[in-house]
């Protein structure tokens, strides 16, 4: 089994083997893979679109899966004890918690493959779909140059993992105090831009949006990106602030239809997860 817990899990080679799942996903291949298998979920309710596709995921491949709220593995029981009880009749866990750690900790313990599907310091499914719709519209988006629009959180650290693992270039931009550490920075907006082909955000948190007023991407920035440059902002994006309102509806925005491309990178994972397991 391999457990997806940080992009570092992996190497180059395991994601070129998650992507061509995906393409035989869309082929018709792997049909029942999940059959007779139980899949259990810890996702807040607020969550929408990694839990929307790794439901509907689950479903397609023929398993079934059982959903809690995250604050379950917040009560005095052990992670050790609650994973050594699932490990009787569990075939994988997808957990969205704050602390990696507690998904270290659950890994230690399980018998099955366990996903992180978000935690305050990375997204590692978002980004292997992000990476995966790049593959479909640039023959090779490991030369294009990222530029990241935001402060230090899971997203940008996220987007650093991925940079590292794959080897491309990544600038991020914002005010000096929201500077990630080992990461090429620019406070300009406008300079930073020059010369970019892929251009990532990540909503403003509380108290952020003052510190950030400089730094919105909009139209008349987007058009100092290099030809062909798109912009990928993270859902949820709010209009008006990281992002204009104009930009989004411009040649330059690309979120809706590289998010589609979530529902088959999550069950690619899941499959790519289990194939020594099953």
């Amino acid at each position: 089994m391999r457990s997806l817990i940080r992009l570092s899990n992996y190497n180059k080679e395991d994601v070129e083997k998650i992507f061509d799942i995906a393409d035989e996903l869309q082929e018709g291949k792997y049909n029942d893979f999940l059959k007779g298998k139980t899949i259990v979920m810890f996702f807040p309710e607020s969550s929408i679109r990694t839990r929307v596709t790794f439901e509907k995921g689950i479903y397609l491949l023929g398993g079934q899966s059982i959903v809690f709220p995250p604050e379950t593995l917040d009560k005095k029981e052990k992670a050790q004890d609650v994973i050594g009880y699932l490990n009787n009749w569990v075939d994988g866990v997808i957990v969205r918690y704050k602390d990696i750690e507690k998904l270290d900790e659950m890994n230690r313990y399980s018998t099955f493959p366990i996903i992180n599907a978000m935690t305050d310091v990375n997204h590692p499914c978002e980004m292997l779909a992000d990476m995966y719709a790049l593959s479909k519209i640039r023959e090779d988006f490991t030369i294009d140059k990222f530029l990241f629009v935001g402060g230090i959180g899971n997203i940008g650290l996220a987007w650093k993992e991925a940079a590292e693992l794959m080897g491309f270039s990544l600038t991020q931009c914002s005010p000096v105090k929201y500077k990630m550490p080992g990461v090429n920075h620019i406070v300009d907006l406008k300079s930073a831009i020059v010369g970019k082909d892929i251009i990532c955000t990540d909503p403003l948190g509380p108290g952020m949006l003052k510190d950030f007023h400089n730094h919105q991407v909009t139209l008349e920035i987007m058009n100092n990106a290099n030809d062909n440059a798109i912009l990928n902002p993270c859902p949820p994006f709010y209009r008006g602030e990281e992002v204009s309102s104009e930009i989004v509806e411009s040649k330059y925005f690309v979120g809706y239809k590289f998010k589609k491309y979530l529902l088959e990178i999550q069950q690619a994972i899941i499959i790519y997860s289990m194939l020594d397991y099953v």
